[in-house]
């Protein structure tokens, strides 16, 4: 792919992350919207949480970052973290692979939502996003992506 193409690409990510992602987040219940982190969510949803470890590519999104870096902006690198980092520009989310690399790979919390108030509630679940739908995917994905997602890997690959 050439830089003019990974541009457009990125742009397209960026605006689509823009347009939706507040939309998504409107559906949760009110809470702080502030991040918790991968980790947290092992503590109640172990299996779901070593599943994501071992199978999922989103558990090394920040490694995709990381090699492209060299080939984009600073400014195109920041447009990257909306869909492969976890908060990115939100309160707890990821902020940089120095102040926050705990939150550098696409976790839980990027297709549930910001989890902090969940987990300090025990488990509230108007305070997460539970069940998601097709719509949800396209946050980061576009729609022929979605389409041709293969959704029983993806169960056991962290999307479940």
């Amino acid at each position: 792919m050439d830089k003019a193409m990974w541009k457009a690409l990125t742009g397209a990510v960026l605006a689509a992350a823009v347009v939706l992602g507040p939309a998504a987040a409107g559906s949760l219940g009110a809470g702080s919207g502030r991040y918790a982190g991968t980790e947290t969510c092992a503590g109640c949803h172990e299996k779901e949480f070593n599943n994501y470890k071992k199978y999922s590519k989103k558990a090394h999104s920040s490694k995709s970052v990381t090699i492209m870096a060299a080939k984009l902006t600073p400014e195109e690198v920041k447009e990257c973290y909306h869909c492969h980092a976890t908060g990115y520009g939100q309160p707890g989310g990821f902020e940089s692979m120095e102040k926050t690399p705990e939150m550098a790979n696409a976790g839980c919390e990027v297709c549930h939502g910001p989890g902090a108030d969940h987990a300090e509630s025990g488990g509230d679940t108007s305070l997460i996003k539970g069940k998601l739908d097709v719509k949800d995917c396209e946050t980061c994905h576009n729609p022929e992506r979605v389409s041709a997602f293969d959704y029983k890997p993806l169960i056991f690959g962290g999307a479940h």
